[in-house]
C-alpha cells in the first residue's frame, strides 16, 4: 500500500504546476526561474540535507537546527575577524565552524538522549532557548575587526555583518557558465551534489546501516548489539556539523551574515521541505532532501511574483507559511496517527 505521507506531495506538485502555469500567462521570466532556482537548491540544500541523519536515527526532525547554524556563524566570524578573503576564507569558515559544531552536537546530543520520545519538541525549545543565549554571546563577544562591531562604541557584534569584502558569493560564481541566459553555477552544484553523495555513501557504510537499523527498529537494533546511544550521539553530532556548513553556504549565497534572533526559525523551513520530499523516520534519503528543497524553493520563487501580478505582494507570504507549517503538521498528525494504530 501507498504510504499516505505521499498526499501532502501530490497536493504540492499541483500547486507548484498551478504556479507555473499562471507564471506563464502572466509573462513571468522562465530564465530568472530557472537561474533562482538553482542557487536556492544548494543554498537551503544543505541545511536541508542536515536533517537526514537525525532522521535516520530514528530521533527525529532536528528543529534544534539553530544550534549547528550557530556554530557556522561562529566559524564564519572568525575568519572575518581574522581578515581572510575569498576562498581561504570561505574554507576556513568551514573548518573553524567544525570543531565548534562537534562540541555542540555532543551536548545536545546529551540532551535529546535523555529525552527520547520527545525529542522534537525537546529540540524545538532549545534551539529556541540557545539563540537567545548566544544573543549575550553576540553582544559581549571578543572579536575586534570594526566592520562587525557597532560604529558607536566599538562592542557588541552588528546584527548583520556584509561579505562583500571577504567572501560574498565565492562558491556561486565559481565554474559559471552560461547557456542561452541560463546560468549553470557548476562550483555550487558540484559541492551541493558531492555532499549528497557523501551523505549517501555514508549510509552504506557500518554506522549508516545501523543507524537506519535504530530508526526502523530499536528493539531489534538493541537485541542486534547495536550501541543506541552512541549511534544516535553520532547521527546528531554529524546533523549539527552539516548544519554549520549549511549556513555558511547560505549566508555566502545571501551576501550577509545575520546574528542574534535571525536564525530563529530556520528549522521549519528546512523541514517542511524534506516532508515535502517524503522523508520521514528511518526512511529518509537524499533524493526526499533534494526533490524537497526544490518543491519547497519554486514555491518561493514565483509566489512573490505572481503575488505581485495578481493579488497583494504579502501574499506570497501567507503562502510560504501556511505551506509550511501545514506540511509539518500533517506530518505530525500522520505520525501520531500510525502510531496508535500500531499499539
Amino acid at each position: 500500500m501507498q504510504d499516505r505521507i505521499d498526499i501532502p506531495q501530490i497536493i504540492i506538485i499541483i500547486f507548484v504546476l498551478i504556479m507555473m502555469i499562471t507564471a506563464w500567462f502572466a509573462n513571468i521570466s522562465i530564465t530568472y526561474f530557472i537561474n533562482d532556482s538553482l542557487i536556492r537548491l544548494v543554498m537551503n540544500g544543505v541545511l536541508v540535507l542536515s536533517l537526514i541523519p537525525m532522521l535516520n536515527a530514528g530521533v527525529g526532525i532536528n528543529y534544534g537546527l539553530p544550534i549547528g547554524v550557530v556554530a557556522g556563524l561562529m566559524g564564519m566570524c572568525l575568519a572575518v575577524n581574522f581578515n581572510i578573503k575569498e576562498g581561504l576564507g570561505f574554507i576556513l569558515s568551514f573548518l573553524f565552524s567544525i570543531p565548534i559544531a562537534v562540541i555542540f552536537g555532543y551536548i545536545y546530543s546529551m540532551i535529546l538522549n535523555r529525552v527520547k520520545g520527545k525529542e522534537e519538541i525537546t529540540a524545538t525549545f532549545v534551539g529556541f532557548s540557545f539563540i537567545y543565549l548566544t544573543s549575550l554571546f553576540w553582544s559581549i563577544a571578543p572579536f575586534n575587526n570594526p566592520s562587525m562591531l557597532w560604529p558607536i562604541g566599538g562592542e557588541g557584534m552588528r546584527p548583520t555583518i556584509g561579505l562583500k569584502p571577504y567572501f560574498e558569493k565565492i562558491l556561486n560564481n565559481l565554474w559559471v557558465i552560461e547557456i542561452q541566459k541560463i546560468k549553470i553555477p557548476l562550483g555550487m552544484l558540484f559541492f551541493y551534489f558531492g555532499l549528497c553523495i557523501f551523505i549517501k555513501f555514508f549510509f552504506k557504510t557500518k554506522i549508516g546501516i545501523a543507524s537506519i537499523a535504530v530508526g526502523e527498529n530499536e528493539t531489534f537494533a538493541k537485541l542486534s548489539g547495536i550501541d543506541i546511544p552512541k549511534i544516535r550521539t553520532l547521527a546528531i553530532i554529524l546533523s549539527t556539523v552539516i548544519a554549520a556548513l549549511g549556513i555558511c553556504v547560505y549566508s555566502q549565497s545571501y551576501g550577509f551574515i545575520e546574528l542574534y534572533d535571525a536564525p530563529l526559525m530556520v528549522a521549519f523551513s528546512a523541514a517542511s521541505a524534506i516532508l515535502m520530499g517524503g522523508g520521514k523516520e528511518g526512511k529518509t534519503k537524499v533524493t526526499h532532501a533534494v526533490i524537497g528543497t526544490y518543491l519547497f524553493q519554486t514555491i518561493y520563487i514565483l509566489s512573490a511574483p505572481i503575488a505581485n501580478e495578481l493579488l497583494l505582494p504579502e501574499v506570497a507570504e501567507i503562502f510560504r507559511n501556511i505551506i509550511t507549517n501545514g506540511v509539518i503538521l500533517y506530518a505530525i498528525l500522520y505520525k501520531n496517527q500510525k502510531n496508535s494504530s500500531s499499539i
